[in-house]
């Protein structure tokens, strides 16, 4: 099923077939040493490496940057009466901003069947309870009134690095040994810029940059913006049901500042590129101008699903890693490039080895 603007609408769409051996489960030697793929018109595609990226841009172009940390929310706990479990803080259930003095958090949980309802947790010392179970899945948990949450993230909480990343056992049963500790993949998992604490997950398009690419950029004469976008379950969170539209987003916390506002404007004014690095400014961005098409400054909040047919109001090019099937990510950069574009790239892709997923290689692409 396609669209008007022929895009398919069914989530089988949106499924290929991947060697595991092409997941990253670690990044690349030096962030700006990924590869790069860029994608022209039709089939054409070119293979750099992330410190070329700077050759791609325009004097002139406006390179929209998300400034997130990534929160040490992860937190194994202990249940009364003995059973691990654990505790992925989304953001505080009262409000979109990350505040490390809330004490009622939505959060995923594991195992989900033994965290009912008045199921207290310990971690370390600190106390917690479950106060509710939302219809989807994440339940609200209560930190107990002595528990300070901003250092309890700290001593205990841990970077929720992406499942694929953790290696496989081995064919004899033992763990494989990784070539990188776990806290050197952690600090690997935050941009260089990343600043304003309100993520689970990274935008991981921005993981190639070096502030010597970013110091490249700048003297081509492209102006470097920021935003803020907190990475939650909206962005990770699967593809549900038959097609697209069976699917509902979560809502995530963005905030453009007024220079970048007014970047915006004037390049859109002036018919210069607004280049979005990842997915994540590319809805905060497109989120943000769903009214009149004018990308204001301020905080709010963006439940916007791109699909087949989505009018683009702002962004012109988009750097973006390669996403896992059946995502919604995967979706938003088919409607972006074209189905068939994209089909084409991630063929490519493959075949020339390229590494996916959260530490694996770029793509960068102009709009279809």
């Amino acid at each position: 099923m396609r669209d008007s603007a022929g895009g398919p609408r069914d989530t089988a769409a949106y499924e290929y077939a991947l060697p595991d051996e092409l997941v990253a489960r670690e990044p690349a030697a030096q962030r700006d040493g990924s590869r790069l793929l860029a994608v022209g018109a039709g089939d054409a595609t070119r293979d750099l490496t992330f410190a070329d990226f700077p050759e791609l841009l325009r004097a002139g172009d406006v390179l929209v940057v998300n400034e997130t940390l990534v929160v040490r929310a992860r937190l194994r706990a202990v249940r009364d009466g003995g059973g691990a479990a654990e505790l992925l803080l989304l953001r505080p259930s009262a409000q979109a901003a990350f505040d490390p003095a809330a004490r009622d958090w939505l959060a995923l949980v594991r195992p989900g069947r033994k965290l009912r309802d008045g199921t207290r947790l310990r971690i370390g010392t600190a106390g917690v309870s479950v106060v509710g179970v939302l219809p989807d899945g994440p339940r609200i948990v209560r930190f107990d009134a002595d528990v300070d949450v901003g250092r309890l993230l700290e001593s205990h909480g841990e970077v929720p690095l992406p499942p694929y990343v953790l290696r496989p056992p081995r064919a004899d049963g033992q763990a494989a040994r990784d070539a990188m500790s776990d806290a050197a993949r952690a600090a690997r998992y935050q941009t260089v810029f990343a600043r304003v604490p309100g993520s689970v997950a990274a935008p991981t398009a921005s993981l190639h940059f070096t502030h010597a690419v970013l110091d490249t950029i700048r003297a081509r004469g492209v102006i470097v913006a920021p935003l803020v976008l907190d990475v939650g379950m909206g962005t990770f969170r699967p593809l549900a049901g038959a097609t697209v539209d069976d699917h509902v987003m979560h809502a995530e916390r963005y905030a453009i500042p007024a220079q970048t506002a007014a970047a915006i404007a004037a390049a859109k004014g002036e018919g210069r590129r607004v280049i979005a690095a990842g997915t994540t400014v590319l809805r905060a961005l497109e989120g943000a101008a769903l009214g009149n098409g004018r990308v204001p400054a301020g905080e709010g909040e963006t439940t916007l699903f791109v699909t087949p047919g989505f009018t683009f109001q702002v962004v012109d090019a988009l750097l973006t890693n390669f996403h896992l099937p059946r995502s919604t990510l995967l979706v938003l950069v088919t409607a972006f490039a074209g189905y068939d574009r994209m089909r084409n790239a991630y063929r490519v892709a493959i075949e020339k080895r390229y590494r996916f997923f959260s530490f694996g290689d770029a793509m960068f692409v102009e709009r279809a």
